[in-house]
């Protein structure tokens, strides 16, 4: 495959627009799809602020809609999220925003549903080795230590 290895500032702006444009993108990733141009500092940052001031670039929106697709659709829990969303290098104050997108009723739906699946699929007839594998799961999945307790505690009487 003959790729292009030179581009224009200009050019990589356009690409850098199209990147953002497909999907809610944080700062992390537009720096590390940078990266893959090996261009000087001052480029970067000039592709950067341009992403930023005509709003290509919007942390808020980006941990939000991230927030909103990961518990409704692959149904992760608040800590996961956060976790996540912390190694993405976003900031606490735009954790907390993104955590307010997530309705509580679905929330607990979402727990309830996935601790009845997986009671489901757990063979183990001993009741604290079945808690143990439940509680691990919905653990793994992000959801807090109470709500796992509680929803388990109701799943299994």
């Amino acid at each position: 495959m003959n790729k292009k290895e030179v581009y224009t500032v200009e050019e990589i702006k356009r690409k850098m627009e199209r990147y953002c444009v497909y999907q809610d993108r944080c700062h992390k990733e537009v720096e590390d799809k940078l990266r893959e141009y090996k261009l000087i500092s001052v480029a970067k940052e000039a592709i950067l602020l341009h992403l930023l001031e005509h709003d290509f670039l919007n942390e808020e929106r980006f941990s939000k809609s991230f927030a909103r697709g990961k518990y409704r659709i692959k149904k992760w829990g608040r800590l996961r999220i956060t976790r996540e969303l912390k190694f993405r290098n976003i900031s606490d104050y735009n954790i907390k925003t993104a955590l307010k997108e997530i309705d509580e009723e679905l929330y607990m739906d979402n727990l309830i549903h996935l601790t009845e699946k997986k009671n489901e699929l757990v063979k183990d007839q001993n009741i604290y080795e079945r808690r143990r594998k439940l509680y691990a799961y919905l653990n793994y999945r992000g959801y807090e230590s109470n709500l796992i307790n509680e929803v388990i505690d109701n799943c299994l009487k």
